[in-house]
């Protein structure tokens, strides 16, 4: 049932003429009734109307990419290829030509500014919004993100999720394009096996996220499945998918377990700073202890030497997910499409020597 402006009123114990009045910020009103008003538009999670009152049940031509940061290749090449179907190509005359408005919303991997980016584009009735990345692994969130993509899909927003996976319990989401994050984990393993390596550390991402999980149970198969699995624990650590955090993390493995002849990073950012713990401690790539990354990002190829990593396929997903989000392309069957990751051997990994 749509929630009216006289139901926020209510819930607020004002006038409508009040709630109007906080809403559109053109009257002075005392600070304790404007926050009783603004905590009743976000219980009942009221969406303002624009202009087009009268075709409030339009949308616009905004459309939201949420991405955990934007200075993160990952999510940038991403954002970037799903912006490029977005908003154009257009004719070069500057009319508008069916294009969107696409508006990049960085959520820092705050879970509450995730929501608080979905309530903002509801109230302006984005025609669609792209998630980019991994998921939070937190019930509360999961039931909370699945009230508001409902939302958000009955109030006509496409939503499509890009290189994360089907959010459970919902059926709001127009499409899901997911990575296969443990598949590509777990083949980048294999190949350090494969070379004759037995003792391998693991930086692992942040914790209760899906891609984290994903690509630790990848390279934990593979272990297993070479009778090579025992504490590990003791050669996982985890942290942010950033380079200190790569470089921290490797310098404790390298504490730990000083026998480990190979490392493998959350990430080809995480892999850069373990490259230089490695060389802080006096040995070498790949001879001593060799370094592995993940998806391909364009600096991997001219780490020296060139990173082993997988590649993730990321320009060409978010470009599908835009396509998805404009309507020019069919969702997939089922709503989830699995796309594969490559092996990328480069000269960061090698046959332990040590």
């Amino acid at each position: 049932m749509t929630v009216t402006l006289a139901d926020v009123a209510a819930r607020a114990r004002v006038s409508p003429a009040t709630v109007s009045r906080v809403l559109n910020g053109n009257y002075p009103v005392a600070s304790s009734t404007r926050e009783r008003v603004l905590r009743a538009v976000d219980e009942l999670d009221y969406v303002l109307n624009g202009p087009a009152s009268s075709l409030a049940a339009a949308t616009s031509d905004l459309v939201g990419i949420l991405v955990n940061d934007i200075a993160d290749p990952f999510f940038g090449i991403m954002a970037g290829a799903a912006q490029s179907e977005i908003g154009g190509p257009g004719d070069g005359s500057g009319r508008a030509g069916g294009e969107k408005l696409a508006v990049v919303c960085n959520t820092g991997g705050s879970p509450e500014r995730e929501l608080t980016y979905l309530t903002l584009l509801q109230r302006q009735r984005a025609a669609a919004v792209v998630l980019t990345g991994g998921a939070l692994e937190d019930p509360a969130h999961q039931a909370a993100m699945a009230a508001k993509l409902a939302k958000l899909a009955d109030a006509g927003t496409r939503i499509v999720l890009c290189g994360r996976p089907p959010l459970p319990d919902t059926d709001a989401v127009t499409a899901a394009l997911a990575f296969d994050n443990r598949g590509g984990a777990r083949r980048l393993t294999e190949h350090l096996i494969a070379l004759g390596h037995r003792r391998i550390g693991y930086v692992a991402g942040p914790l209760e996220r899906t891609t984290t999980r994903h690509r630790l149970e990848g390279h934990r198969e593979a272990m297993k499945a070479a009778g090579l699995y025992g504490d590990e624990e003791s050669v996982t650590v985890h942290g942010p998918y950033d380079r200190s955090s790569g470089y921290d993390a490797t310098l404790e493995l390298l504490r730990r377990e000083p026998e480990v002849t190979a490392v493998v990073a959350a990430n080809d950012t995480v892999a850069l700073g373990a490259c230089a713990a490695v060389r802080d401690r006096g040995l070498r790539i790949p001879e001593d202890v060799s370094v592995a990354g993940f998806d391909d990002l364009p600096f991997s190829v001219d780490a020296v030497p060139a990173l082993t990593t997988v590649r993730l396929p990321l320009f060409e997903a978010g470009a599908r997910a835009g396509r998805l989000a404009m309507g020019k392309e069919t969702p997939p069957p089922g709503g989830v499409s699995t796309i594969e990751a490559e092996l990328m051997v480069r000269g960061s990994t090698a046959a332990p020597t040590r």
